[in-house]
């Protein structure tokens, strides 16, 4: 169990770094970062197959069809819509909607011996800490009068809302999913199972790309793009290959509901980042979210024991 844990923690510092990788890559759209980092993950996974020879598993074709439509829900398809979203509807509500992630996997991945008495403590908790995260986010981007005259004027917020619920709900399917095939295929081992969650993802990257990212001229033109292409690789090898590995083992050791909660840990260490680029403490708000955050994640632990 204690492997698990540190398998999920490791998996939501490293996704944590996605959320400050934009910060870090100006001129880039989110579809050329998104499509970079996962054909970087495609590559590196390819890489790792070939270097492993014959010791490496060749999935069978009901195996690779998993993987693929596996990929689509946990990353380029997850990602896409999320992407839309953010472009309808801004930045904050897509990611409150996101942010319930933990709490659908936490209900849905109980396990049947586990009461439901046992998981209210660190969902009242994780709850506290989003509803302390909406307040902090609408003290710090609208007033109570503008952001309701956004929501009367934009015409296309609804359906921004509507996307981040359909990403939530690939987000939510794949990590249920994920947890069940793993553990139904035991003779499968973490890191193949990325290997080939990598090979299928960075095919979807190139056809996301194809169709709706920037031209090779556009790109190669623009400032900066050596920076913003390490960190595509950075993000594809960590955010992605690695974090996936991480991913898979906490997947086989822990019940969902657990895993669900330790997703929260994404949140934690995307906080802290994006504050220590900004050379700054965070305001009482966002802090005290992530101490009711912090307390959901060990009264989970507590129950699961």
């Amino acid at each position: 169990m204690l492997t698990g844990i540190a398998a999920g923690l490791a998996a939501g510092a490293l996704w944590g770094l996605v959320f400050v990788a934009p910060r870090m890559t100006p001129g880039l759209s989110s579809v050329d970062l998104a499509a970079g980092r996962f054909i970087s993950y495609g590559l590196f996974a390819a890489l790792m197959m070939v270097l492993a020879g014959r010791s490496q598993r060749l999935p069978t074709w009901p195996q690779a069809f998993m993987a693929l439509g596996m990929s689509l829900l946990g990353f380029t398809g997850y990602y896409l819509l999320l992407v839309m979203a953010i472009q309808d509807a801004g930045t904050e509500m897509p990611s409150l909607i996101i942010g319930t992630v933990p709490i659908w996997v936490m209900l849905l991945g109980k396990p049947l011996g586990l009461k439901w008495s046992s998981l209210v403590m660190g969902l009242m908790l994780t709850t506290a800490g989003l509803v302390l995260m909406a307040v902090s986010v609408s003290r710090d981007s609208l007033p109570p009068e503008a952001l309701a005259n956004t929501l009367v004027q934009a015409p296309d917020l609804l359906r921004g809302v509507l996307m981040a619920v359909a990403a939530t709900l690939c987000w939510t399917a794949f990590t249920l999913l994920n947890a069940a095939w793993l553990k139904r295929h035991p003779e499968v081992n973490a890191t193949v199972w990325a290997n080939w969650l990598g090979i299928a993802t960075g095919v979807g990257a190139v056809l996301l790309w194809w169709g709706a990212g920037s031209s090779l001229g556009v790109l190669m033109a623009l400032e900066g793009i050596g920076r913003s292409a390490l960190i595509c690789v950075a993000t594809g090898i960590g955010s992605a290959w690695a974090a996936t590995i991480f991913w898979n083992l906490a997947s086989q050791r822990l019940s969902p509901s657990l895993c669900g909660q330790l997703i929260v840990s994404e949140t934690l260490f995307a906080l802290t980042y994006s504050y220590a680029l900004d050379g700054q403490w965070p305001t009482a708000w966002p802090l005290l979210a992530c101490a009711f955050f912090t307390l959901g994640i060990l009264a989970s632990i507590r129950a699961h024991r």
